[in-house]
């Protein structure tokens, strides 16, 4: 899509309901008839017939007040154009008729479940016979002369009722004429209630006010809010209602992205950073005794964060690498930095597994050069706690490493000029901004490097990160072989155990991944410790098994990855503790048991725990798929080595899912943007977003009051979106 294009469905040119032919939007009076109406604020009891029962039940559709009616949008229309009258039916045709009734009866039949309402209807053209089915109440309801609209079907010398609306009692074609909106319901808000409640809120639709700027809307010919609203739910056309989307969409996109760039100017231009100097001998030491060359990639990645170290705004940038790729050795290069600077960093990872394998790669990676190391974990005793503590606080430690442990109280960093948070899409937004403001009382804010080895796309990217800078790592280190990736039917069981024995014979390890089989570490403990027993008494009689879970002691879950990584252990039946962080060159077969249970980019870093060596590496997928979803995730895994394709792939095939929620971010959910389809429009919101944001005032003029009140409307306090 190019810029200055309308946003358009096939080029057509839309009329909206109520509107006339889409014209480019004008500027708005500067008047308070500007602003949305004071009523959008009020409960939905002010609706007649709506009591504290029924709001609740509204409730868990999202809908409190009249405004949130307004845009609890139908996610589809049924087309109930097709008016007839009754001397005009055509036996199997579905119509709208308007007719009267002349008497109504109910009628009994020989299954007990099933009752029928018959009534006798007529218009100018002639009489029928109206039936609904299990509607009892309609019997003592309609009464003789009442005016009816019935949408249904001819057949078997009868109408049979699909919908129907009782004329002279206020809704008159609304459920069975036009284009009739459909809606996420719940058992108690049955969909004509909601179209009812909307009928009664529609003119406040006309007064809603246009966060786009008025210049933005000319520019893109978009349609004023207020039209596509009304147009969302009452279409006199289905191109109504897909113009009316697009509109939408664009703005949700648009104010997102100008919330998170406005978000990332206010974070530089209000934040004191910590200016570190260019990169010193301890680092070029680091780089120098590195037993292999830094990827084209590595090298770029690490100049871009260098540039960011020596600048007195503090660093927020995300670390995107394939598994593999060499992320960790990027995150040593940051934190030596602040400690060849005489301050502090910290190695934040969302599990005590994770946790401990950064501490024993910072260790092995680390040995011989001046650094002083630490690993900060919850297990701790008391008395090795406070010691730890103290060294932290008065300096004596360089590098600490640890969980959520170094959030919480009591833990303070005398000078912390660095953070790298591993995995970070696993750590809600305050555990983040916690870290963030470690160094307290209005001091520097240290520099922020995200990380995950899991490959966004860049759709999804500039949705969830837009406030941060991108760093990406495609190229895999030298001598990573691809890793040889098969579905495996259970007939073929049998003979894919002999491949393992044969590849164990060799001097090679293997890994048994079992499923989740229920949200709960201890169950599936069980099941890990049950298919060990099992295995190590058949298929693998006679090899060296080994066992690891969440449910170990840290010791034991230690003492079997140094069991594993020297070779003692052939095979490691485990859960997918091992999912990331760990690195065992010898390894050399993947095996995971009920893969369809898996998401793509959880098989993905499973997959990438082998080929790490110089042997040739399989990962053998068992499971017996029964989605299309399943089907397509697997049949992905074989195809795809790429992390980055594969997460386009799970894109598709799942939708973005639940993108915004607080454990994530902070941000709510997209309403109608749907980030595999809309990725054009995505891209233009941002560049819109971005040019409005960095030009001039940014958003602070007085002529961007209305998109600020929108943002702070969808998304709160813009200071709080975003990552530490």
């Amino acid at each position: 899509m190019q810029e200055g294009e309308a946003i358009t469905k096939h080029g057509c040119t839309v009329a909206f309901a109520g509107s006339g032919p889409l014209q480019p939007a004008k500027l708005p009076p500067t008047s308070k008839a500007c602003f949305n109406p004071p009523r959008l604020a009020e409960p939905l009891t002010v609706l007649p017939g709506v009591g504290p029962a029924t709001a609740g039940a509204a409730g868990k559709l999202g809908l409190a007040v009249l405004g949130d009616l307004l845009f609890h949008y139908p996610f589809r229309h049924e087309d109930f154009t097709s008016r007839k009258k009754i001397g005009e039916l055509k036996y199997g045709e579905e119509a709208t008729v308007a007719a009267s009734v002349e008497r109504v009866a109910l009628a009994r039949t020989r299954r007990r479940s099933l009752h029928l309402v018959r009534a006798v209807v007529r218009d100018e053209t002639g009489y029928m016979q109206a039936v609904w089915f299990n509607q009892d109440y309609l019997a003592e309801l309609l009464r003789p002369g009442e005016s009816l609209l019935l949408r249904g079907s001819y057949g078997a010398g009868a109408f049979k009722v699909r919908e129907h609306e009782i004329l002279g009692r206020g809704e008159a074609g609304l459920h069975t004429t036009g284009y009739v909106p459909v809606y996420a319901t719940t058992e108690r808000i049955t969909v004509k209630r909601l179209r009812g409640w909307l009928a009664r809120v529609r003119p406040l639709m006309a007064q809603l006010a246009d966060p786009l700027p008025a210049p933005l809307r000319a520019e893109l010919r978009l349609p004023s809010k207020a039209d596509a609203v009304l147009a969302m739910h009452f279409p006199r056309t289905p191109a109504d209602f897909r113009q009316a989307e697009r509109r939408l969409v664009f703005e949700e996109l648009f104010l997102l992205q100008a919330a998170l760039l406005w978000r990332r100017r206010q974070f530089a231009a209000l934040q004191n950073g910590v200016k570190l100097g260019p990169v010193g001998e301890l680092t070029k030491s680091f780089i120098r005794a590195l037993p292999f060359n830094l990827t084209k990639d590595q090298k770029r990645v690490c100049s871009e964060i260098s540039a960011d170290l020596q600048s007195p705004r503090p660093m927020q940038r995300l670390l995107q690498a394939d598994v593999g790729a060499g992320k960790t050795v990027v995150a040593l290069y940051t934190m030596l930095r602040a400690a060849e600077s005489g301050r502090q960093a910290a190695l934040m990872a969302p599990t005590e597994v994770l946790a401990e394998q950064h501490f024993f790669s910072l260790e092995r990676m680390l040995a011989g050069l001046p650094v002083r190391i630490a690993f900060l974990s919850s297990r701790l005793k008391a008395a090795e706690r406070r010691r730890l503590l103290d060294r932290i606080a008065s300096g004596e430690v360089d590098i600490v490493a640890g969980t959520h442990a170094l959030i919480q109280e009591g833990v303070s960093f005398v000078s912390l000029a660095v953070v790298v948070v591993d995995e970070q899409h696993r750590f809600g937004v305050s555990q983040r901004e916690n870290l963030a403001v470690k160094p307290g009382g209005g001091g520097p804010v240290p520099h922020a490097l995200h990380m995950t080895a899991t490959p966004i796309p860049r759709s999804l990217a500039l949705t969830l990160y837009g406030d941060l800078e991108t760093s990406v790592i495609r190229s895999l280190p030298a001598g990573r072989r691809k890793v040889g990736t098969w579905q495996v039917p259970e007939a073929k069981r049998a003979a894919a155990y002999r491949f393992i024995r044969r590849q164990l014979d060799e001097g090679r390890q293997c890994y048994v991944v079992c499923p989740l089989i229920e949200e709960s570490d201890t169950v599936q403990a069980r099941a890990v410790e049950t298919e060990a027993a099992r295995l190590k008494g058949s298929e693998f009689s006679g090899y060296r098994l080994g066992v690891l879970h969440g449910q170990m002691p840290p010791a034991q879950k230690q003492r079997a990855m140094q069991l594993f990584a020297s070779g003692v252990i052939q095979v490691l039946v485990t859960t997918t503790v091992i999912e990331v962080g760990v690195d065992v060159p010898n390894a050399s077969v993947m095996m995971i048991e009920e893969a369809d249970r898996f998401g793509l980019a959880q098989l993905h870093q499973l997959r990438g725990r082998v080929g790490r060596g110089s042997h040739k590496s399989y990962c053998l997928l068992f499971g017996d798929p029964k989605t299309e979803q399943a089907r397509r995730r697997l049949a992905a895994m074989e195809s795809a080595a790429d992390g980055f394709a594969l997460a386009d792939l799970d894109l598709q095939i799942r939708g973005e899912g639940q993108l915004f929620g607080e454990r994530q971010s902070g941000l709510p959910d997209l309403k109608l943007a749907r980030l595999a389809r809309d990725q054009e429009v995505l891209a233009l919101a941002r560049r819109k977003a971005g040019a409005l944001v960095g030009a001039g005032r940014g958003l602070a003029g007085p002529e961007h009051a209305l998109l600020r009140d929108e943002i702070k409307r969808v998304f709160g306090d813009v200071g709080r979106l975003g990552r530490v």
